[in-house]
């Protein structure tokens, strides 16, 4: 009887622990999927704003309304952030990546292309962070999930040639977006190493160095120009630019960084970064929606091709 009880226990504790990895699977996927879906939306947003303010401009707004909003957050309880005693090099190296260097090759290209054009280019980050994976972690990614991410590349990549005459061939924000796609694999990388500190607590770090860098550059930029006073008043006399910002601030770089780094504290980089590919068709549906930029047959092909690739990457077997 006591080895019935004592197999019927283990079997339990099994049950329940399958139970709870498949709970880390629903709610990562979740939030890469939600996280994905806001970055995809905010390439409009960031072509608006840029057609009448510097790209520095939008992103020291950006962070620095959203770090306000985080330390408010933290200060009446609504989040707990507690680093003390704890070691900051960690989680300063993951905000050089992203935002620092990522958000300045994002913005700059955006600028210089078309904003479907970008969504897509970047895409190719999947595929990026899983050679930063499986060399700098030495976590190779399973079969399924290689075959699914380089199905979502091809799906990119016929994305990109459907825009045809529509797209900015621009070399310069082409190497802008390929900055963002190397900073934004190494992010992946060294969130996945930051498992000492809480989604909320490397959220709030990533803010804080955004907003310093960030704002810090729009004012230099400001000062030489002689406008530091229009810097002051942009959001409060242009509407366009207003709601990019709060969309931005809140929506992107407190939700989605948020969202971001509890997926890959539950199902790690490789599953993460196979749902990149969905910005992509949010984006692409994006630009024709609120941009009016054009949409072809071959872009609705792409977008399906992106959405079986990541449907491939995180498959059953690809889990299990």
């Amino acid at each position: 009887m006591d080895a019935f009880n004592g197999a019927w226990s283990t079997g339990r504790i099994y049950q329940r622990g399958a139970y709870l990895k498949r709970n880390d699977l629903i709610a990562g996927s979740m939030c890469a999927v939600g996280c994905e879906v806001l970055y995809g939306i905010s390439y409009a947003f960031t072509k608006q704003a840029t057609a009448t303010a510097s790209e520095f401009s939008l992103l020291g707004w950006r962070f620095a309304l959203a770090f306000v909003l985080m330390s408010i957050f933290a200060g009446i309880g609504l989040i707990k952030v507690n680093l003390k005693g704890k070691s900051l090099k960690p989680l300063l190296v993951v905000a050089l990546f992203s935002p620092v260097i990522y958000f300045i090759g994002e913005t700059a290209g955006i600028r210089n292309t078309t904003a479907s054009e970008s969504g897509v280019f970047l895409a190719v980050i999947p595929v990026a962070s899983l050679i930063a994976s499986s060399w700098i972690l030495k976590k190779k990614p399973s079969r399924l999930q290689t075959e699914g991410v380089l199905i979502t590349l091809a799906g990119v990549l016929i994305t990109v040639f459907a825009a045809g005459r529509s797209a900015s061939f621009s070399i310069i924000g082409y190497a802008f977006l390929l900055m963002a796609v190397a900073s934004y694999a190494l992010y992946f990388v060294f969130v996945d190493r930051a498992g000492d500190y809480t989604s909320t607590e490397i959220t709030y770090i990533m803010l804080a160095a955004g907003a310093i860098v960030f704002a810090a550059l729009a004012i230099g930029e400001s000062i030489m120009k002689g406008s530091l006073g229009q810097l002051a008043a942009l959001s409060f006399r242009d509407a366009g630019f207003f709601s990019a910002v709060l969309y931005q601030g809140f929506g992107c770089s407190i939700l989605a960084f948020f969202l971001s780094n509890v997926a890959i504290a539950k199902i790690g980089v490789n599953r993460t970064v196979s749902f990149v590919g969905i910005s992509t068709v949010v984006s692409v549906i994006a630009g024709v929606v609120l941009l009016h930029e054009s949409f072809t047959a071959f872009q609705i092909i792409g977008a399906t091709i992106i959405i079986i690739g990541v449907y491939t990457a995180n498959s059953r077997k690809a889990v299990d």
